[in-house]
């Protein structure tokens, strides 16, 4: 299972990465709260309630559902988005 503090460091970066890409518009509208805690816990800017955590872990869950993907204990977004993509082509099922 992966640690909080990885969770909100690949949430932030999504976040960060796409939030005007257009790409994810969808869940990023959807996750107007979890997205963002995540990016200001990640850069050290907030510290995150015990509210916001749970914001930020229903956030995390739909991230890897949308993907179809299990926590396994990931550590970066490019992690993730490389195993996503090996799983496009096959190699995962």
């Amino acid at each position: 299972m992966t640690d909080f503090t990885s969770v909100c460091d690949i949430l932030g970066e999504l976040y960060f990465k796409y939030k005007d890409q257009g790409e994810m518009d969808d869940f990023i509208d959807f996750n107007d709260l979890g997205l963002p805690l995540a990016y200001l816990s990640s850069e050290n800017l907030c510290k995150v309630s015990d509210d916001g955590a749970k914001y930020i872990m229903e956030t995390w869950a739909l991230f890897l559902e949308t993907l179809k993907l299990q926590d396994t204990g990931w550590d970066s977004l490019d992690e993730i988005l490389a195993s996503k993509a090996d799983k496009k082509d096959g190699d995962l099922n």
